[in-house]
């Protein structure tokens, strides 16, 4: 192991606290998300899911459940004349499982968006922006998009429609300034907020509430932080290295980018109560195009048909599909639902490739940890749901740190969870004893978990039944340990994007 990084033993208590909790209610453990899981879904940005969230969340008394997509992986601020924006073609989906339909990797309810984009004139080469923006949808606003939300109830196959709202435009800069400090669109980016009252006006006026369910879709900054070159570049983490000309400074390659995330804040009430541990997963579909052939029967000049949607996509914790399973089987990852995960992937859990080589690389040899029959790991994967527990108290909530005054992260929040003291207790499991369990992921996910450093900590000890044991905390390993950009602790969590006029990528 390299001196140049302090492994961190954690005190007694911690053991047992990660012991139990890391085997009850645990999702994945992987590195995070590059946001190019699989070969075909790169080729489809649109409906390329980057990250899934999931946390317990609480307003005005009452609980609910947030669960956030984002997709568009590394939209560089502020191009044109296109722009980057939901798919008209792709349908985005945010399940949910509980009761027995967890153990199975099977959706209870399903929430289903659809999206619809129209112009105010294609006699223009100005594709979005025809003026400077007041509000959304305003005259200046030329390529606006609507969406329309359905809830499925899975057992019962009834379809209610909750409502329909409309995305803020992108960050351009000039032609958006309400995003950025002092409404002058040559300035960076507002800072997330603690207020809602204190939202940028194009955030506030797509907050919508749906019969109890509060939504939002639109262009926000990417909230996913970890120095993705390093890793993919033979694991040569900055961190570790002994060369003097490798800077261990923070390096976030996902800096500077914006993604398009949708927000869900569902209701406890409205699937079971809080009495419960519920798994959430996200898909994306696209719509089939079939052409329609000439009298003759050769090529079309009559138009297409578009026809039933085909999944091309699906997440649930982060890498599960990159960093765990093999090039052959990532696309059939992304076409196939969680029911199917014991059977096709659990051997890529149960002997993680990944181990191996962060053993043989990155430890050089010494790391010591099992990388076979790994059935610690095969419980956290298989089915690939991200777990939450909802009878805890809301989860803690990060903002922009102890610099950031007027948004600082939640007291007891910690970027590294459980192994930073971050927990929560719950009235349905005794967790690693009285009800303690992990306040972030591996409970959930919450924007700002620092899953990386999370992720590597659970791979290099040995977590199984029986064996358990915890030596090494990976902090700061991959030299990026905070967003480089302030998160909204109010819905919609995520931060401001950034503007196309000011801002950097490292």
């Amino acid at each position: 192991m390299n001196p140049t990084l302090k492994p961190r033993k954690l005190p007694g208590v911690f053991s047992r606290i990660v012991a139990v909790a890391l085997l009850t209610a645990a999702p994945a453990f992987m590195l995070a998300s590059s946001h190019m899981d699989a070969p075909l879904i790169t080729l489809d940005p649109a409906a390329n899911t980057t990250d899934v969230y999931a946390f317990v969340s609480q307003h005005d008394g009452v609980k609910y459940l947030t669960a956030a997509l984002s997709v568009y992986p590394h939209e560089e601020p502020g191009v044109g004349p296109n722009k980057y924006n939901f798919d008209d073609n792709v349908r985005y989906e945010i399940h949910v499982a509980t009761g027995k339909d967890l153990a199975a990797g099977r959706a209870t309810y399903t929430y289903q968006f659809d999206f619809n984009t129209a112009y105010k004139n294609q006699g223009t080469i100005l594709q979005s922006y025809l003026g400077v923006i007041k509000d959304v949808g305003d005259a200046a606003q030329n390529l606006t998009q609507t969406y329309t939300v359905k809830r499925i109830d899975r057992r019962t196959r009834q379809v209610t429609t909750l409502g329909s709202g409309k995305v803020p435009p992108n960050n351009q800069g000039v032609a958006t300034p309400a995003y950025n400090r002092d409404s002058n669109g040559d300035l960076v980016a507002r800072d997330g907020v603690a207020d809602s009252a204190n939202l940028d006006r194009y955030t506030a006026q797509t907050v919508y509430s749906l019969k109890g369910y509060r939504v939002f879709a639109g262009q926000r900054e990417d909230g996913f932080y970890g120095d993705i070159n390093a890793i993919f570049d033979l694991l040569k983490l900055r961190a570790l290295s002994s060369n003097p000309a490798i800077s261990t400074s923070s390096f976030d390659s996902q800096a500077g980018f914006n993604v398009h995330t949708i927000v869900l804040e569902i209701p406890l009430t409205a699937i079971g109560g809080d009495q419960q541990v519920a798994g959430v997963y996200a898909t994306t579909s696209r719509q089939r195009v079939n052409v329609l052939p000439d009298d003759d029967g050769r090529g079309s000049d009559r138009g297409v048909m578009f026809g039933e949607f085909v999944q091309v996509g699906r997440q649930g914790n982060p890498l599960f599909c990159e960093a765990l399973i093999a090039i052959k089987d990532k696309d059939l990852y992304n076409r196939t639902s969680p029911t199917m995960d014991s059977k096709l992937f659990s051997k890529y859990a149960s002997s993680p490739e990944l181990g191996a080589l962060i053993n043989s690389i990155v430890f050089a040899g010494a790391g010591g940890f099992p990388t076979t029959n790994r059935t610690d790991l095969v419980g956290i994967f298989i089915p690939d749901l991200i777990k939450v527990d909802l009878s805890t108290s809301a989860a803690r909530l990060a903002g922009g740190g102890a610099s950031h005054p007027t948004t600082p992260d939640d007291a007891g929040f910690s970027r590294l969870g459980i192994f930073g003291g971050d927990v929560l207790m719950s009235s349905i499991q005794d967790g690693f004893g009285g009800g303690k369990v992990p306040g972030g992921w591996p409970n959930g996910r919450r924007f700002g978990d620092d899953v990386i450093d999370i992720a590597v900590t659970a791979l290099v000890n040995d977590l199984r039944p029986g064996s358990f044991s915890l030596t090494f905390v990976a902090d700061g390993i991959d030299s990026a340990s905070k967003n480089d950009a302030v998160y909204n602790k109010v819905f919609p969590y995520a931060g401001t994007p950034f503007n196309g006029r000011n801002h950097t990528h490292q």
